[in-house]
């Protein structure tokens, strides 16, 4: 099954659609300049807070805990991090519930909404991704991000690379998983798609992480499509 075939196009959000690490950056330089917080390497911040997304979401995959939502985990982490940075005496519960909802708002890159216009032109399009609906809607609201629909972690009950988040996803758009294409700028989860019989469309975000990137420099497979912005994926599939 071609290319020609593909009808709908996914993509994972955190670090291919949106770029996190910036916003949670102006994010909390804003907060600081507010607050009066002064000596805060934000950036560090940032990444520190993002450290803790893989290993909440494992928690759940290996069954040690029961499903727990990304906002939940988000949560954790914050509390577990704002001591380390000096800035847990500067805020309450409202604030730090308002801290939380920063990842509800994160900025795209500057190319993903032109690029996603594109492929909304023609195919189906929507997330597929470790957030919740309410956070991928919210999200896109704020950002103008084009989705038709959305599938979240809490759609599924499981996070990615579980398989039940692929074979959940092409059981929801009732089509063959060739029918099918992720977008990603992470191999192992085009990886997991693949193995599920999806097309893969790999997008280049060699600066994601910042200091803290490790993979992701370059296309690992031969995947469908290898492009460094969401236009290029657009016109890969011919729009």
């Amino acid at each position: 099954m071609g290319l020609e075939n593909v009808k709908v196009v996914l993509f994972d959000t955190f670090g291919t659609i949106v770029d996190w690490r910036g916003s949670i950056t102006r994010f909390g330089e804003r907060l600081g300049r507010d607050k009066g917080i002064d000596g805060v390497d934000w950036e560090a911040f940032a990444r520190a807070w993002r450290a803790g997304y893989q290993p909440g979401m494992q928690r759940v995959r290996s069954g040690e805990r029961a499903w727990t939502g990304i906002d939940t985990i988000h949560r954790e982490r914050l509390d577990e991090i704002l001591g380390d940075f000096g800035i847990a005496e500067h805020l309450g519960e409202d604030e730090r519930r308002d801290m939380n909802l920063w990842w509800h708002r994160l900025d795209p890159w500057p190319d993903s909404v032109p690029g996603l216009v594109r492929l909304k032109s023609r195919y189906l399009i929507g997330p597929l991704s470790n957030g919740s609906v309410v956070l991928l809607a919210s999200m896109a609201k704020r950002a103008g991000i084009p989705w038709d629909f959305i599938f979240a972690s809490d759609t599924f009950k499981a996070f990615k690379p579980d398989p039940a988040v692929y074979t959940g996803a092409i059981e929801l758009a009732g089509l063959e998983p060739g029918e099918v294409m992720l977008g990603a700028a992470h191999n192992d989860d085009l990886a997991a798609a693949r193995a599920h019989g999806m097309r893969t469309a790999y997008v280049n975000r060699p600066y994601e992480y910042g200091s803290d990137q490790s993979v992701d420099f370059e296309a690992a497979e031969d995947w469908d499509i290898v492009g460094e912005t969401i236009s290029d994926v657009a016109a890969a599939l011919g729009t």
